[in-house]
């Protein structure tokens, strides 16, 4: 009986683990980071349709957290800001609202909330466009972080759902667990949101040439001339004019709807009022330009 003549040692494979075959494919595909370089996405009408701290709001306002009557009271105060003016008065109305519906509850129980919200609201209203494009800095090795006026809070719920690096949002105070309904430092609004991407530059050691940063609000204009790469993305008029005027890239990604293309958000729904405002606000605009108008022919 002839048994069948064995390798020499020296011609054996040793085995290997699935463990480490799999090690060497993700060795293989890791992408190199670029230390240096990060990119800045703002969050209303850029990654999200409308304005996320009303979807928040609203959903809260569905789970009994609070009244309707205070969430119309919110939004009132909120669309005088986001559509009237940018005036001192108008900010400082802002700050002092915007926390102002989670004044004196439990952190934890908002945040919880929170989440359920983004799960069953917000993710389906975030454009697949600019999530493709923070997706694109992430494959190059770069980090991604949200920067927006939205509570710090609720604006890593959103970054840690999207996959990105983190988020820089206006700072809740909190004592003893609750939330005080009072900010700490700025409402995260035009050169305060350019000043905390620059602190970040300096905490993380980035180059601000090699960074890229994407916004829908001329407001944002500050933060954009900040990078080297800015980029309008479902831009307002103003900031479309001005992103022409300097040649900067546009990317727009909206479906044509008017609440997202003006910044007024979808939680106006929520009431007759809602409408009443965004009319009378269009109907003062188109008086104010009439009147301009005829000042010229004079």
């Amino acid at each position: 009986m002839r048994f069948p003549r064995r390798a020499p040692k020296e011609a054996r494979v040793p085995s290997r683990s699935a463990g480490a075959a799999a090690r060497e494919v993700e060795d293989a595909l890791r992408v190199p980071a670029r230390a240096e370089a990060a990119a800045f996405f703002d969050v209303d009408n850029t990654m999200v349709v409308g304005a996320s701290i009303f979807h928040f709001a609203k959903g809260l306002a569905a789970r009994k957290h609070f009244s309707t009557k205070d969430l119309r009271r919110f939004v009132w105060q909120q669309v005088k800001f986001r559509a009237g003016g940018e005036g001192a008065e108008d900010i400082a109305r802002a700050r002092e609202s915007a926390l102002a519906f989670v004044a004196g509850k439990p952190v934890a129980e908002i945040v919880a909330m929170s989440e359920e919200i983004y799960d069953e609201v917000i993710a389906a209203k975030v454009y697949s466009g600019t999530r493709a494009l923070a997706q694109l800095h992430l494959d190059a090795g770069e980090r991604v972080w949200l920067v927006t006026a939205t509570p710090e809070d609720l604006a890593k719920i959103i970054a840690t759902r999207l996959g990105v690096t983190g988020a820089i949002g206006t700072r809740a105070e909190e004592r003893d667990g609750l939330f005080t309904g009072r900010l700490i430092g700025e409402l995260l609004h035009g050169e305060a949101k350019a000043a905390a991407v620059r602190d970040l530059a300096v905490r993380e050691c980035l180059d601000l040439a090699q960074c890229a940063a994407y916004s829908d609000s001329i407001n944002d204009l500050p933060m954009l001339s900040l990078v080297g790469r800015p980029v309008a993305v479902n831009p307002d008029s103003a900031l479309q004019n001005e992103a022409r005027r300097r040649g900067w890239e546009i990317r727009d990604f909206r479906t044509g709807r008017k609440a997202a293309r003006i910044g007024i958000p979808t939680a106006l729904a929520v009431s007759t009022a809602g409408g009443a405002v965004a009319s009378g606000i269009a109907i003062r605009r188109r008086q104010e330009r009439a009147r301009q108008a005829g000042h010229r022919r004079r």
